[in-house]
């Protein structure tokens, strides 16, 4: 019995040579190497072989089996073989007949194949040929159109050509030419385009002053006509309101200006003419071009390539319009031009606004006009401040005025243009003040400075009409006779009047009140009479007359008056008009106030109503003519003393007092005797300021450090001066003193001489400190100083004294006096 190990590797190799059979050879591989690897690959190998030999076996079976088919087969096609090639050469030689036969029919077949072919082509040429020709039709008509500058219908043509035509004739060399050209074209266009819009931009440019002096000229006849529908109410409910016809107009293109004729509240009225037509934007400049321009970059795709160039150049066209020359203040031509300018640019921009779609949007304008606001504004500020003429300063303001109407009506908020008002109205009064500084200096430098005479009935009715001046006693006098004041009265008091009138013009037209209230419309477009006028607007137009008319008095007319008063070469017969002149002018303050009153229809008592300060600026100036005199007065009292020449060593005194005070004192009586017009208590300060200063001067005459020495005698002289001025003052000069108040000018010195003269020491030293003492006005260290000097005089005149027993004495006296003044200086100081 065989081993099981045998048999299972009979078996392995049994499988083996199975799945050799029935797989294929180039994956054999793994089985072989599965033989190899094991160890019975000998048995294998036989095993192999022993299979070998049972397939041939089975082959040689088979191929006896098939044998003799075989043999009949080749049998058979040998006889094939003969026949085929007998076929061969029949079908050879019936070819060659075929082919001598065939020959013409194949020359007539070729021929109509020609025919046919050409016949094909001939048709299709054709049909190409329609198909090209609208193509070629279209090119001839695009170019015409660019030839005629229809650029828009070229551009519309460019596009059917494009889109329609030429994409059913692509493949033809021609139409890729129009292809490649197109892109070309179309630059053509845009470059022509944009040239006919550079020459419109360069039109509105030349057009601006024109377009804009007409837009002015509609706002001031629709002013006008205002002017006509507010005087005839019962027609006003028929009146279109100018925002209304705006909003009308902005829907058409021919038609945008909102001072057009549609704007025809006006048209109702009756009886009236109609101004003549004046033309609008669109009629003076042709605005084809930007729509057309605009249009046509729309249609390339390049619209906002063209909103950007377009807005560029018109901010820098603003920027020109803008720029004001530099001889603008000089006359109103050039503020006009420039406001012109800047109207016309505006004009031009609402219109392309309300004619295009989104060219130009409300934004950018807004940015245009803040820009020309404050660059408006700043020119104005500058160039006006230049001015100094009030009536061109007041043209100016009419005219910003019209131009802020007309911007107005186009919509621009014109806010702080008339905020730059207020600023021109304080500048105009300025100018104001300006000229009538000129004005009243012209008036008191011509002045007499003499009351005025009256010869007859009309001088005199004349001189009233012009300053209100009512006198009883003046007018029951016969003629001829004289006014107090001198010419300037009335003069200045008709300037003033004249200063009023001027503040008042600059209020026309403005309403100043709606401006700081509203802030909207900030133009009274009314030019109302000041009694038609709301209390509100009589209030601000009041509170603006009072506060220049203010100015110009406190300022102005003090300034002129201070600087006659302080002139070197006035005298005082000049200086007493100027007190009696501004006297009356101070009275007459209170009929300022009722004419200013009369103008503006606005009572004094009403709240927050400013007051006139005249009579504090003619008070001002009076006081500063009440101290000039007293100065002036001084000024001569100090010139005589200039020639006093006294003999402080003279033994006798003279018979009468000293030449030159007798002089000093026949001046005083004459000078104050030129006072009797004067208001009594500047008379009687005047002569008593005069007394003080002559009774000062003297006592300084008396103890100045030159006068080393003086006698009895010079003394005694001294006091004859100083019972003159008594005298003087006991006389009365000016009247109203009451008893011996002016002698009291002269207490000091008297008290001093009557103390020296009688050799009172006694009493003086006994009293002295006392309410009641006798020599009160007497200071020791006066008396000490004046002692001093005659204890030197009695030294060196008597020398030989001391040996006369009461010279000794007296020489003792002084001396014992001299040290109990010294004693009482002392305790005083203590």
């Amino acid at each position: 019995m065989a081993e099981p190990g045998s048999l299972e590797a009979a078996a392995e190799h049994e499988r083996i040579l199975r799945e050799i059979e029935s797989t294929d050879t180039a994956c054999i591989g793994p089985t072989l190497r599965s033989v190899y690897d094991g160890e019975e690959h000998g048995r294998f190998m036989e095993k192999l072989e022993a299979r070998i030999r049972n397939h041939d076996r089975e082959i040689e079976k088979m191929c006896n089996f098939h044998y003799q088919g075989f043999v009949d087969s080749i049998t058979e096609l040998l006889k094939v073989r003969g026949e085929a090639q007998k076929l061969k050469n029949q079908v050879t030689d019936t070819n060659r007949k075929l082919q001598n036969e065939g020959k013409e029919l194949i020359i007539a077949m070729e021929e109509l194949k020609q025919c046919r072919l050409q016949q094909r082509n001939i048709s299709t040429t054709v049909d190409k040929l329609m198909l090209c020709l609208p193509v070629l039709e279209m090119y001839s008509k695009l170019r015409e159109q660019m030839k005629s500058k229809r650029h828009y219908p070229a551009l519309k043509t460019l596009e059917h050509l494009e889109h329609t035509y030429l994409p059913q004739v692509s493949h033809y060399r021609f139409c890729r030419v129009m292809v490649d050209n197109i892109p070309k074209l179309r630059e053509e266009i845009k470059e022509v385009s944009m040239s006919d819009l550079k020459d419109f931009l360069e039109s509105i440019r030349k057009h601006s002053d024109k377009i804009g002096e007409t837009a002015m000229k509609q706002a001031q006849q629709q002013r006008n006509l205002d002017n006509i529908v507010s005087q005839h109410p019962r027609i006003g409910g028929g009146k279109k309101s100018k925002k209304e016809v705006c909003a009308g107009s902005d829907l058409e293109v021919k038609n945008t200006s909102p001072m057009s004729e549609q704007d025809s509240g006006i048209l109702d009225v009756e009886d009236e003419e109609e101004d003549e037509e004046v033309p609008g934007a669109q009629d003076l400049v042709d605005f084809s071009p930007v729509h057309r321009c605009l249009h046509i970059y729309s249609v390339l795709g390049a619209r906002e390539t063209f909103e950007n160039y377009y807005r560029k150049q018109r901010r820098k066209q603003a920027r020109l319009v803008l720029q004001p020359p530099s001889n603008m203040h000089e006359t109103l031509d050039g503020y006009r031009k420039y406001f012109n300018q800047i109207v016309g640019f505006f004009v031009v921009e609402d219109h392309i606004l309300h004619t295009t779609q989104g060219l130009v949007n409300r934004a950018y304008i807004d940015e245009l006009w803040e820009l020309a606001l404050s660059k408006t504004i700043a020119a104005l500020r500058t160039h006006s401040s230049y001015c100094s003429d009030p009536n061109l300063v007041l043209d100016l303001k009419n005219l910003i005025v019209l131009f802020a109407d007309t911007l107005q009506g186009y919509g621009f908020p014109v806010n702080q243009l008339f905020d730059m008002l207020l600023e021109i109205r304080d500048q105009y009064s300025e100018t104001l003040l300006k000229k009538w500084s000129g004005v009243f200096r012209n008036i008191l430098d011509s002045d007499n400075y003499s009351p005025i005479p009256v010869a007859n009935e009309e001088i005199y009715k004349k001189i009233v009409g012009q300053f209100p001046f009512q006198d009883a006693e003046l007018e029951k006098q016969p003629f001829p006779k004289k006014f107090p004041f001198s010419e300037f009265v009335p003069k200045v008091y008709s300037q003033i009047k004249e200063f009023i009138y001027a503040c008042l013009k600059f209020s026309e037209d403005l309403h100043l009140r709606s401006q700081q209230r509203a802030g909207g419309s900030f133009l009274l477009r009314l030019l109302l009479p000041l009694q038609d006028l709301p209390s509100s607007r009589s209030t601000e137009v009041d509170d603006m007359i009072r506060k220049s008319t203010n100015l110009l008095l406190t300022r102005t007319l003090s300034n002129c008056l201070q600087t006659v008063i302080k002139r070197r070469n006035i005298g005082l017969t000049e200086l007493v008009q100027i007190i009696i002149n501004t006297t009356h002018l101070e009275k007459s303050c209170r009929f300022l106030e009722e004419f200013i009153t009369n103008i503006t229809n606005v009572l004094p008592e009403t709240v927050h109503t400013t007051k006139l300060y005249g009579t504090t600026t003619f008070k001002d100036a009076r006081h500063a003519a009440e101290e000039e005199i007293y100065t002036n007065l001084n000024q001569k009292i100090d010139q005589f003393l200039q020639l006093v020449d006294y003999d402080w060593m003279a033994a006798e005194p003279g018979s009468r007092a000293s030449d030159y005070l007798i002089d000093l004192i026949a001046f005083l009586r004459s000078t104050f005797a030129v006072f009797t017009h004067l208001p009594g208590k500047v008379a009687q300060t005047a002569c008593m300021s005069a007394c003080k200063h002559l009774s000062t001067s003297l006592m300084q005459l008396l103890l100045e450090v030159e006068v080393r020495q003086l006698t009895l005698g010079a003394l005694q002289q001294f006091n004859l001066d100083v019972e003159e001025c008594e005298q003087f003052a006991r006389s009365g000069p000016v009247p109203g003193f009451q008893g011996d108040t002016l002698q009291l000018a002269f207490i000091d010195l008297r008290q001093l001489l009557d103390l020296f003269l009688h050799w009172d020491w006694s009493t003086y030293l006994a009293d002295y400190g006392q309410p009641t003492c006798k020599y009160l006005r007497v200071n020791p260290t006066t008396a000490l100083t004046l002692l001093e000097k005659m204890k030197d005089t009695s030294r060196k005149n008597n020398v030989f004294a001391q040996f006369r027993k009461n010279e000794r004495d007296k020489q003792k006296l002084i001396d014992t006096v001299a040290k109990q003044l010294r004693s009482l200086i002392n305790s005083h100081h203590l």
